[in-house]
């Protein structure tokens, strides 16, 4: 029972439709009041056809019946008649144009708020499912939404006033007219709006299917898998498994589209008997002479007009009802709220580093998971310190940078830089003092010169830093080499894209953390897809580059950090060993035995 109140209490839920109401006005308050004009305009416009055809309808039979020749004001009706037409046609393309207009403003508008929200939420978010459903239901819906609320508000307006201006008419003939004209309509609006609950319903549940989907859609078509799905020929695996899951949800919408046509059939049946029931009446009156031929045409063509503006009244708020629904997800998009976030009164970050960095006690878990990836981790890295960071894959050490850059906050203990904890400076002057390079470093489908220049904004894009942080990388002899050299446009998703080997594309991620006047300075496996000369060319850059800055280096070649100043030993999410390269092989412990292993198959 409580359920069922709690889903009743959902659906009736009107603050979606709000959202997007205020969205609309803030796209433009001006042409949404244009719109508004014009509709009322255009609600009068039917009242004047329908008058006018009577006249001249009347006009014709006065003059058969009486043999009178006289056209004038024949002619003038049609003229004024042709005239309403023209302002008819002029206001409809106006309309139509407006609308037009504002849909697109809207739909940018959305795109816009919709990449803010993206981009405010937490990195925990883009690893939930969760999230991504809402997003995909949100992006999927939100962009059209908003204007296809426009367009069932200006019908329901249009069509309201249109519909009052017409019942005026019908009730000075008869009041039956008006309760065919219920029976006429409300049927159809009724199966509408029962169907798009249960659509909504669908597609709440097929979300994963349609994500999933899309996933195998992705494998087919993209340069990223294309190699594996030819060399070990996944194409037909994944073809079968995209058709299944599009197979499925066909299945399951079409049989809501066979139910929901039955019932709007009977709807239609239902409607034709009004209809015809209306024309009966109106008929029988003109026989006993009660009214003229040109007041059965007015009648008639009211009761018709009337239907459709009582249809189309209704049916843009069974639209309003369906719009509110699917907005119901963008609502809940918008609705996320950061864990990470600025405390009220930050410190200033320190400048320059006096006593460095302390993790104290750190233990985390990742949002979602029952399981500690940190456990009490401390160590401290002073001032001008070059650290390595060493272990096996899952040992955390991607998750201890993930925590200096405050992409997440700990479960336990903290993290302080000069004594004052991570979470009382402002995250964007932290982020500010990192420059990082990640194992799953974007590679940017810009020119050279911008895949540089994003590590560093707040440059001139034409900035000779630009050239200097790639000469210094080792990354200027490949640009040399390009047909237009730092202008040159990089991948294939565009024309005259130029591609680059792994390696390539990581030097370009180096020097693109170069670029960053930062203090501190993180390597997280920068030469993994290096060969060993290229990797000692980095390194022995990467010493000079480091030099004055508080340095941390992830790698799992123990070779490359045996000139670290010292060396944290990573296991299980523990801190196993720390000490310098000599020291640790000495002790004869883990590092010592993952450096055997490593230096074994050289000797």
């Amino acid at each position: 029972m409580r359920a069922d109140s709690r889903k009743a209490s959902r659906l009736l839920d009107l603050s979606p439709l709000r959202q997007g109401i205020e969205l609309v006005l803030q796209s433009g308050r001006w042409w949404t009041g244009l719109q508004i004009g014009l509709l009322i305009v255009q609600s009068v416009v039917p009242l004047l056809v329908l008058y006018l055809t009577k006249e001249i309808i009347d006009a014709v039979t006065a003059g058969l019946t009486e043999g009178s020749r006289d056209a004038s004001r024949l002619t003038l009706l049609i003229a004024l008649a042709g005239g309403v037409a023209i302002l008819a046609a002029g206001l409809r393309t106006l309309s139509t144009y407006v609308a037009e207009l504002q849909s697109l403003r809207l739909g940018d508008q959305v795109q816009e708020v919709l990449h803010a929200k993206s981009v405010e939420v937490d990195l925990q978010y883009y690893e939930s499912p969760e999230y991504h459903d809402t997003l995909h239901r949100a992006q999927a819906e939100a962009p059209s939404r908003p204007a296809r609320i426009v367009a069932a508000c200006v019908q329901v307006a249009q069509g309201s006033l249109s519909l009052l201006v017409m019942l005026g008419l019908l009730l000075s003939f008869h009041w039956f007219l008006v309760v065919a004209l219920l029976a006429a309509a409300l049927p159809g609006v009724m199966v509408k709006t029962r169907y798009s609950s249960r659509l909504y319903r669908w597609m709440q549940r097929q979300t994963s299917h349609q994500r999933r989907s899309r996933y195998f859609n992705t494998l087919l078509t993209t340069i990223e898998s294309a190699k594996e799905v030819r060399l070990f020929g996944l194409g037909e695996l994944f073809r079968n498994r995209h058709r299944e899951l599009r197979r499925q949800v066909m299945s399951e919408k079409l049989q809501l589209v066979r139910r929901r046509s039955l019932f709007e059939l009977l709807a239609q049946i239902v409607a034709v008997a009004a209809v015809f029931g209306s024309m009966l009446a109106i008929a029988q009156r003109a026989l006993t002479g009660a009214v003229t031929i040109g007041d059965v045409v007015m009648y008639f063509g009211a009761f018709q007009r009337a239907q459709d503006f009582f249809r189309d009244t209704l049916a843009g708020l069974a639209s309003l009802y369906e719009d509110n629904l699917f907005l119901t997800d963008f609502k809940k998009f918008m609705e996320l709220k950061p864990a990470v976030v600025n405390t009220s009164r930050p410190q200033l970050f320190p400048r320059p580093l006096r006593q460095g960095i302390v993790f104290d006690q750190v233990t985390f878990r990742y949002p979602g998971t029952d399981n500690d990836v940190l456990t009490n981790v401390s160590f401290a890295i002073r001032p001008g310190e070059h650290m390595a960071l060493v272990g096996e894959n899952g040992s955390g050490k991607t998750t201890l940078v993930k925590l200096l850059c405050r992409l997440y906050d700990p479960t336990g203990g903290a993290i302080r830089i000069d004594g004052i904890d991570l979470r009382d400076l402002s995250i964007e002057d932290l982020r500010a003092e990192l420059a990082v390079v990640f194992q799953d470093y974007v590679r940017y489908q810009l020119t050279v010169r911008d895949n540089i220049w994003v590590g560093n904004v707040s440059l001139p894009p034409d900035s000779p830093r630009i050239a200097e942080a790639a000469r210094r990388t080792g990354a200027d002899s490949i640009i040399q080499t390009l047909p237009n050299r730092y202008d040159t446009m990089l991948g294939r998703h565009f024309d005259q894209g130029a591609e680059l080997s792994i390696g390539q594309w990581q030097k370009l991620a180096i020097a693109r953390a170069f670029l960053r006047e930062t203090q501190l300075l993180v390597l997280d496996e920068p030469t993994a897809a290096l060969d060993p000369r290229a990797e000692a060319e980095v390194f022995d850059q990467f010493q000079e580059l480091a030099k004055g800055r508080t340095a941390i280096l992830i790698s799992h070649r123990l070779s490359t950090v045996r000139n670290a100043d010292r060396i944290l030993v990573m296991v299980n999410g523990q801190v196993a060993e720390a000490g310098g390269h000599d020291e640790l092989v000495e002790r004869a412990g883990v590092y010592a035995n993952l450096f055997e292993t490593q230096a074994k198959p050289y000797r």
